[in-house]
């Protein structure tokens, strides 16, 4: 659990981190760079000002610095940015795959920093009632599990176009999409369900890192200029770690409530 927890916060720190770092190199607010949509008003200032913030949080989380404290900060960011930012665009989010799929991965980074709230030990940043850390990690489960749905059905209704993204020396394009799209499906219903959720979690976090490498890694290498590939990469990166945030986060909270049953029964 704690390896998990380990290697899934250096993930998604380094992610947030390097999100920040586009913000002060493209100095604007662009399209599919995450939490803040393209339309939002600030300029060159606020993005500068954004992408510092992201580093500093990133670079918090990573070593941990007062990392519940840059991770709450980062979950509201994220939450609102989807609430009051993406949410102006409701229709295209409805009905544009584009707009949906960059709010609720928004949502889903959102997710993953609720969920690291709640599992930092209580030694690093402010201490907080056991309570309410927990229900920290609910709520952040819950959005993640309805981002993971989300992305799953999506898989299904533009899998012709996610078949032209898997590499050409793998057989069967289409069947994959169809496969991660129900893989993405089936895990978000064990997560928000809590039906063997540690593992789907789990098995996520490890789908998202072969994506990293098989997937992404080599789009990054043939067009290094992109700045797109280098986004999508590291939100795949981000995924991958925060699915082993959560899958830590479940598996440490089995034990207790075993423990407390016993306690109980005694």
């Amino acid at each position: 659990m704690d390896t998990l927890l380990k290697v899934g916060r250096f993930c998604f720190a380094i992610s947030i981190a390097f999100f920040g770092f586009q913000y002060l190199l493209y100095g604007r607010f662009t399209g599919g760079l995450p939490p803040v949509p393209p339309w939002t008003p600030g300029g060159r200032v606020l993005a500068y000002v954004l992408g510092a913030a992201l580093i500093l949080a990133g670079l918090s989380i990573a070593t941990p610095w007062k990392a519940r404290l840059s991770a709450t900060g980062l979950a509201v960011l994220f939450l609102l940015c989807v609430l009051f930012l993406h949410s102006v665009h409701a229709s295209a989010i409805l009905y544009n795959g584009v707009d949906r799929t960059r709010a609720f991965e928004a949502l889903a980074l959102s997710a993953m920093a609720f969920v690291l709230v709640g599992i930092l030990p209580l030694e690093v940043g402010f201490l907080g009632p056991r309570n309410i850390l927990n229900k920290l990690v609910m709520f952040g489960r819950m959005l993640f599990a309805i981002s993971m749905i989300v992305f799953g059905v999506q898989h299904f209704m533009y899998a012709p176009f996610i078949a032209s993204l898997i590499p050409s020396w793998i057989p069967g394009h289409l069947f994959w999409a169809y496969f991660t799209g129900s893989a993405l499906i089936v895990a978000g219903l064990s997560v928000a369900t809590g039906i063997f959720a540690a593992l789907a979690a789990a098995l996520l976090g490890i789908m998202f890192f072969l994506w990293v490498l098989v997937l992404h890694a080599p789009r990054v290498v043939a067009q290094p200029r992109n700045g797109d590939e280098w986004t999508s990469a590291f939100v795949a990166l981000a995924f991958a770690g925060g699915s082993c945030i959560l899958a830590a986060a479940l598996s440490k909270a089995r034990p207790r409530s075993s423990n407390s049953a016993s306690a109980t029964a005694l």
